[in-house]
């Protein structure tokens, strides 16, 4: 129930239908800052004809994901906007279910296991870097999102899938696309209706496979998962199955890649970290390396720790509230869409001396900005829903930029001046043209 000392919303539903829908899709960092400055940590909005509520802020952050007395859910947010293709994927899911798959998904991610897919994942990054070609105009986002993509696939599932591999990834491709489409709806040709086609398409492949990979077994995710059991000896169904494979793949396509053009970005404005950072791939050598020796490349964490920073892969996280409650005081009725957002957080100054500015330190052992409050660093989520595959996702990005860096330098393209844009994922403009040169 909601408090009696409680206060209504500041703010505004916006024009009606769209409400702010508009603002928020053309700028998100913008429109959530200004809301924050106007109206304080907690204000109401109006996003695609639905309430909702804004929470900046670290103590606003930690009552919505760490869900007290459950008013929040996680899953009945994100269905909001990709249900369609996501559907009862761990994000999706709350409560007592979310956390009896989370308990056998974490199986699939231990630390040897972790270590594990490195191997795969050393292979198709040797094949594919080799081939980026000398270039004064090389598009460093293309590049990276089909390596991303085809190691993803290549760890979950497993070699040898052949022509089926380029299947997963353009069906992948359409159904990700569609997720962050502004046009929500059918007709031919439309972004949407690609990616439920895709959606339908991946379905049918992976309940295809899961019989097989179920008795095959193998060290791959994918079988690794489909075997995973509990306490009770129970396992997942086929179905739960293929809804957790299609997610982990989206987990580990957009979410890495898009911090690791930011990573190329700002290696390209700062010349003097990127020489740095590959001093330090230089000393750890050519070789294969574990989750131990990635580890050791300190200026490299430090840099995707502030491109993390900079460029949280999921800028936003709804949450649905599921009957009335309050944030800091500030009414939220049942119904609302509280939106946590990491990109506004992490740009706060009362955490981050000079936020703007491009500055891996802050995140060393002798500043520690991002312990200012448990909230302020939030680029894996938080609470119950934190990202279960963070741990991955940063060896992931390590092992990416550490083989880069062994093997090319690179800088902006001659007159080329970064920006970001939204197209309900973050994007660089002209995909980050760089020019790259072979050591």
């Amino acid at each position: 129930m909601v408090s009696v000392r409680t206060v209504s919303l500041p703010g505004s539903a916006g024009p009606p239908l769209l409400g702010h829908s508009a603002q928020v899709l053309r700028d998100p960092l913008r429109f959530y800052l200004d809301r924050y400055r106007r109206f304080g940590p907690v204000s109401r909005f109006n996003l695609v004809g639905h309430p909702s509520a804004l929470a900046v802020g670290g103590d606003a952050a930690k009552v919505v994901l760490e869900g007290r007395d459950r008013c929040f859910a996680s899953g009945a947010g994100w269905a909001l906007w990709a249900g369609p293709f996501f559907p009862r994927s761990l994000v999706m899911l709350d409560f007592e279910e979310h956390l009896a798959h989370r308990a056998l998904m974490e199986q699939v991610l231990t630390r040897d296991r972790i270590d594990g897919y490195l191997e795969q994942l050393h292979a198709v990054l040797a094949e594919d870097l080799a081939t980026w070609p000398t270039s004064s105009n090389f598009r460093a986002q293309d590049a990276v999102r089909a390596t991303v993509l085809r190691a993803s696939v290549r760890v979950f599932m497993g070699g040898g899938l052949g022509a089926e591999s380029g299947e997963i990834e353009r069906a992948f491709l359409d159904c990700a696309a569609a997720a962050g489409a502004t046009l929500r709806f059918e007709y031919p040709g439309s972004t949407w209706s690609r990616g439920l086609a895709g959606r339908r398409r991946l379905e049918e492949l992976f309940v295809d496979r899961t019989p097989a990979v179920r008795a095959r077994g193998g060290s791959d995710l994918f079988a690794v998962l489909s075997r995973a059991t509990g306490l009770d000896g129970r396992g997942l169904s086929d179905e739960d199955v293929v809804n957790h494979m299609i997610f982990l793949l989206y987990a580990s396509f957009d979410p890495v890649s898009i911090p690791l053009v930011t990573m190329i970005r700002y290696l390209a404005e700062y010349p003097e970290w990127q020489t740095q950072c590959r001093h330090e791939s230089y000393a750890l050598g050519n070789g294969r390396p574990g989750m131990a020796e990635l580890d050791r490349l300190g200026s490299l964490d430090l840099v995707m720790r502030e491109s993390l920073r900079l460029m949280p892969p999921v800028y936003a996280l709804p949450n649905l509230a599921v009957r009335d409650t309050d944030v800091l005081g500030f009414e939220i009725p049942a119904g609302t869409v509280t939106v946590v957002a990491p990109l506004v957080n992490h740009r706060l100054p009362e955490y981050w001396p000079n936020p703007e500015v491009f500055d891996p330190e802050r995140f060393a052992p002798h500043r520690r900005e991002d312990r200012a409050h448990e909230y302020a660093w939030i680029p894996f989520g938080g609470g119950v829903h934190r990202c279960l595959g963070l741990h991955y996702g940063a060896v992931q990005m390590k092992a990416v930029m550490h083989q880069l860096l062994l093997r090319h330098r690179w800088r902006l393209a001659r007159g080329h001046v970064p920006e970001v844009i939204w197209r309900g994922f973050a994007r660089m403009r002209d995909g980050l043209p760089i020019e790259l040169t072979r050591l």
